[in-house]
């Protein structure tokens, strides 16, 4: 009895030892440089809710695509943690480790402690729940509540009760009041319920009443939003893509079962496995199987099924991503306590028999965990999963401000996290108003800026939405002169410069290869000050229809005719690409070169090449380019 209560004390520290270790490992991944990166877009709008009081945190979200709960959360939080990177996205980390610690709870309940640490195991290591485990949006605190809400429910179906109930129904209404995608976990949640009701021995009247009115409580706690949230839902813009079928299903099941970042594993093995985990014994417990399988398999397929797949909406399904851990964690556990059945002789067959199923599903976790862990330094180090630097964004403006500046910001719901690092005195313009859609009012405010600055700072991201007439950006090449631009992760910073009436204007009647003619130019002046911009205007036309889009460069050339200064740009800041010139058409095309250099003559130059073959210059009479003055820098 001793050594029995040893081995059984042993085995349960053993247990305790490894889902200690995971937490911790699962900690370490989500905390690690957690602070590091700038918040980028939604991140600031997390922020300015969390600054609210409640009630105006509900009134604003009202007006997005998300309820207030996780912001109301995240504003209790902050008032403990602050307002840091770190800070605001702890929350979310948290959120993720209970995640963990309900799912191991759930799997090893069901299925055994085996397929409890196997199913931590891939979620710690899983890059989609990483990513998102260190961002301050509520995908985590989703996730969070779907890995409760199943915890519970099973709970329930073993020993239904009313205390269960009304957990199914509070940790349901949370996940509702976080993200309008939650309803896909409860109809999961309604098919793991129907099987136990038609298959189980415990379910009787007094449990299809209690389940049922788990559910009335759980409408009944989101009532007061429902109106919002059905008004948001059925008017906000269907975001989904057309990416075919079998690439949007590969991509779901590669970030469900390894992570974004993992580079080409195939999924072969995990899928056999989760179908391994599809196997039961008893038909009184399906349900128990349909939990993980129902969570992996529903929300997904409503996805796809309803047009909703694009990379940026399959954070929605994060919560799946549990429910694909579990059911291959239940797989492997079915491997490796499958025991064949043999007589009393044991010979090489049935001994090899014995020991391939355990040996197999040891070899499934170690292939499945370096195949997680493949795509862990990337999300780190690799820039493709960074996050936009708004940081240094401020910080590239705030260091080149001169009286007279200007920032636009297109869209504007880029404002809140620009707001969060930007200190400069430059006054702000977040443009179109509103959602957009006004374009000419639009079109009237970016002129009352060029005709009230002298430079402006544009930040683009998201303009396909909030401008997708391209209004700012249009206006902005007619009326000024872009300097340069910068790429920040997917977020674009350009300068321009607002029109100088030019001093020198030439007719030009130069003719580019057999196709392009540049009628005239003009120049803001032949001397330029250094840290000031020369601003080049040119007019062109094509001769006949253009089936190659050229690039426009222009170039300044010392003494010694060695570079010192160029810009290059499609004509218009690649809005008047030439391949939709009409012949005859003038296209008046606007550039400008930063002149950052010592005091001295440069020659300017200007040409055209093929956007595919840079070295491919159009020929203009006897030279590949065309010289447009000599221009003076001055200290």
């Amino acid at each position: 009895m001793v050594s029995k209560a040893v081995a059984l004390l042993n085995h349960r520290s053993l247990q305790l030892a490894a889902i200690t270790a995971l937490l911790i490992l699962a900690a370490g991944l989500r905390f690690h440089l957690l602070g590091t990166q700038s918040l980028w877009n939604d991140e600031g709008s997390s922020y300015v809710q969390a600054l609210r009081p409640f009630g105006e945190i509900a009134y604003n979200a009202g007006l997005d695509i998300h309820p207030p709960g996780y912001y109301w959360l995240l504003a209790g939080w902050r008032l403990l943690a602050g307002t840091s990177e770190f800070a605001l996205r702890s929350l979310s980390a948290f959120a993720s480790l209970l995640s963990i610690a309900f799912a191991y709870t759930l799997s090893r309940r069901l299925f055994g402690w085996g397929a409890g640490i196997t199913a931590a195991l891939l979620i710690s290591l899983n890059t989609f729940s990483i990513y998102y485990a260190q961002e301050a949006r509520m995908y985590a605190l989703l996730a969070l509540w779907a890995a409760a809400s199943f915890w519970a429910l099973a709970e329930f179906l073993r020993r239904p009760s009313g205390r269960w109930a009304v957990a199914v129904a509070l940790f349901n209404a949370a996940g509702l009041w976080t993200q309008y995608a939650y309803p896909f976990v409860m109809l999961a949640q309604g098919v793991v319920a129907l099987a136990w009701l038609t298959m189980s021995k415990q379910a009787d009247r007094r449990g299809l009443l209690l389940y049922i009115g788990a559910n009335l409580l759980t409408i009944a706690l989101y009532l007061p939003w429902l109106p919002t949230a059905l008004r948001q839902i059925t008017t906000w813009p269907n975001t989904g893509d057309t990416t075919p079928f079998d690439a949007a299903l590969g991509t779901l099941l590669t970030w469900m079962t390894y992570g974004i970042s993992t580079p080409n594993v195939p999924l072969a093995i995990p899928m056999l496995l989760a179908l391994f985990g599809l196997l039961y014994i008893k038909r009184d417990t399906l349900w128990e199987m349909l939990i993980p399988a129902a969570w992996a398999i529903i929300p997904p397929a409503l996805f796809l099924a309803l047009g909703l797949f694009r990379l940026d909406n399959v954070k929605f399904l994060l919560p799946s991503q549990i429910g694909m851990a579990l059911l291959i964690g239940r797989g492997i556990w079915v491997l490796w306590t499958l025991k064949p059945r043999y007589g009393r002789g044991r010979d090489f067959a049935t001994r090899l028999a014995i020991v391939v199923p355990p040996l197999t599903a040891v070899l499934s976790i170690v292939y499945l965990a370096l195949g997680a862990w493949d795509g862990v330094p990337p999300l780190y180090n690799d820039p493709a999963y960074q996050r936009a630097d708004y940081r240094a964004i401020a910080r590239t403006i705030e260091s080149g401000l001169r009286e007279g500046d200007a920032v636009i910001l297109d869209a504007p719901n880029q404002e809140e996290v620009f707001r969060y690092y930007y200190v400069g005195a430059a006054p702000i313009y977040p443009l179109p108003q509103g959602l957009g859609g006004d374009d000419a009012a639009t079109h009237a405010e970016v002129e009352a800026i060029i005709a009230s600055h002298m430079r402006a700072f544009v930040v683009f991201w998201g303009e396909t939405e909030r401008d997708p007439q391209h209004v700012v950006e249009t206006t902005l090449d007619q009326q000024a002169f872009e300097v340069g631009e910068t790429w920040y992760g997917d977020v674009r910073l350009a300068r321009f410069v607002m029109p100088l009436e030019p001093q020198i204007t030439r007719e030009a009647d130069a003719q580019f290869g057999d196709s392009i003619t540049l009628e005239s130019y003009a120049l803001s002046a032949e001397t330029v000050t250094s840290g000031d911009a020369l601003q080049v205007r040119l007019d062109w036309h094509a001769n006949a229809p253009l089936t190659i889009r050229y690039k426009v460069f222009l170039q300044l050339l010392d003494a010694n005719r060695t570079l010192a200064a160029q810009r290059d740009s499609e004509p218009g800041g690649g809005l008047s690409l030439t391949t939709t010139w009409t012949p005859g058409e003038t296209i008046r095309d606007q550039h400008a070169l930063l002149i950052d250099l010592p005091p001295g003559e440069y020659m300017l130059i200007a040409g055209l090449y093929d956007l595919d073959n840079p070295g491919a210059r159009l020929p203009v009479g006897d030279s590949d380019y065309l010289t447009l003055g000599t221009i003076i820098v001055q200290g």
